[in-house]
């Protein structure tokens, strides 16, 4: 798979995005800056929009496992420390890697920002999805239910990439008692419809909008099949009620949020993973655990060889081959003795610098993303613990601890038998479920907690308590420079 190649211009969202040129397997779109009627012929296909659709994919793909936004929730939140230096010249320390270091420390900066890649990729993919927006209903070669499962499929990679976006860059829904609150921009436009300055919404406009598209999205999906490969790896009809979900949890929306995961959990046809195989399953090499709902999945060549894969973070090959995560004992402390996700984390002893002498210290490498392993999206585990995050908040208690327990049955943890301290014991069992999955700091700021970082920490500040700006990230400052409508987080 050749990388996609992006154009900078001015555009509706910041001033500074990259316009969708992307170069896909067959050259999708490649061309020079300023070529519109290229973009106007190539998407005036089925197959060019196809391939345009393909390469946005190709494009969030890329984005989610890269490292920066890979590990970033679950380093924020206290669920990774760092293996040791393999390096002769520094072996056995401990130190951050360079690209978050300020990140990790909660000292970003808006001038060198380290997820500004993320910020940017982001809104590009926005951008492709919304050009095969514009393009797509003026095709003569689709048939409407093709037509319609493109726009489904656009739309919902438009909001899934505004809500990751929110998550970073914009305060938990619940920051203000109104939620108006600074959210994002949201881009629903393209450069052929000229360039302006939008301000960023607030946050209650942001996700009312990521709804908007998401509700849109779910009317036209059909069982048109218009991309090759596993239908987990692209968006559809249950893993975007799955997302939604999600959504409508971030904002609290109990009622909505509980009717979602039910819906699921009930018609989507997945069960969970058994007791028996949770631990073989996260251990394929190829292929996702079978309760996944959304993964995007690793690009590959024409021989088959993987183009990237999240072990590129947590992979362990040898005492003398490893990488940078490991998970933090404030994880691992969290387990029961008879809790056999305890088994998904591979013990290791590897030589530590301690007083100026290499020591054996055990480190712990986690078995969910070793091999091939791609960047998880949702699965079905998820919706039962939105199902009863929303009881709770619809205060059917009784309900909720049913389906906590559905999972710690299923992990062989101790069953809760009272519904006291509901809350605090869901956001544990989430944080255990899905470590390294990418959401436990953005749990944490849904639920208005302190970030703790005990074990391993580095950073010139550990904690964090809430509310705090730190929480979130500043706006790359390109974009403010080109925008003067668009305002920055406080304190950056």
């Amino acid at each position: 798979m050749k990388q996609s190649r992006y154009i900078k211009s001015l555009l509706t969202t910041l001033g500074l995005i990259l316009i969708c040129l992307t170069q896909s397997c067959d050259e999708f779109l490649e061309q020079e800056p300023g070529s519109q009627t290229s973009i106007n012929e190539q998407l005036s296909s089925k197959d060019g929009v196809l391939e345009a659709l393909l390469g946005a994919y190709t494009s969030l793909e890329s984005t989610v496992r890269s490292e920066r936004y890979a590990i970033y929730a679950d380093l924020q939140g206290g669920n990774l420390k760092f293996s040791p230096n393999l390096s002769s010249s520094s072996l056995g320390e401990i130190s951050v890697p360079i690209n978050l270091e300020n990140v990790y420390n909660f000292q970003d900066l808006a001038q060198s920002s380290d997820l500004e890649s993320i910020y940017d990729s982001n809104y590009d993919i926005i951008n492709q999805a919304n050009l095969i927006l514009e393009f797509v209903e003026a095709l003569t070669d689709a048939t409407s239910e093709e037509i319609n499962q493109i726009k489904a499929q656009a739309l919902t990679i438009r909001a899934y990439c505004h809500f990751l976006l929110a998550q970073i860059y914009a305060q938990n829904y619940s920051y203000t008692a109104d939620a108006s609150h600074l959210g994002i921009v949201y881009n629903t436009t393209t450069l052929t419809n000229g360039i302006t300055y939008p301000s960023r919404e607030t946050a209650f406009a942001t996700y009312t909008l990521i709804i908007k598209d998401l509700t849109e999205a779910l009317s036209f999906y059909n069982e048109a099949d218009i991309l090759d490969g596993p239908e987990y790896s692209y968006f559809n009809l249950y893993n975007t009620k799955a997302f939604l979900a999600r959504v409508y949890l971030t904002k609290q929306d109990w009622q909505n949020a509980y009717d979602m995961a039910n819906d699921v959990i009930l018609n989507s046809g997945f069960s969970l993973v058994s007791s028996e195989n949770y631990i073989s399953e996260w251990e394929k090499t190829d292929t996702p655990v079978s309760e996944i709902l959304l993964e995007f999945s690793i690009p590959r060549d024409s021989g088959d060889n993987v183009g990237g894969s999240m072990s590129a973070f947590y992979g362990y090959t040898s005492d003398s081959d490893y990488e940078k995560y490991v998970a933090s004992e404030d994880l691992l402390n969290l387990f029961e003795t008879t809790d056999i996700r305890k088994n998904l984390f591979l013990e290791q002893p590897l030589a530590t610098l301690i007083d100026n002498e290499l020591e054996d210290v055990n480190y712990y490498f986690t078995k969910k993303f070793q091999d091939n392993a791609a960047f998880v999206g949702l699965r079905l585990s998820e919706l039962y613990l939105i199902r009863a995050e929303a009881s709770i908040g619809l205060e059917n208690l009784e309900d909720a601890k049913d389906d906590i327990n559905v999972i710690r049955e299923r992990a062989k943890a101790s069953l809760l038998t009272s519904t006291d301290n509901l809350e605090e014991l869901l956001l544990e069992e989430r944080r255990k479920e899905f470590c390294f999955e990418s959401q436990y700091l953005f749990d944490l700021s849904r639920n208005q907690q302190d970030i703790v970082r005990n074990d391993g920490c580095i950073s010139q500040t550990c904690n964090l308590d809430y509310p705090s700006d730190k929480f979130i990230l500043p706006i790359p400052q390109d974009n403010i420079d080109l925008n003067e409508n668009l305002q920055q987080n406080a304190s950056y």
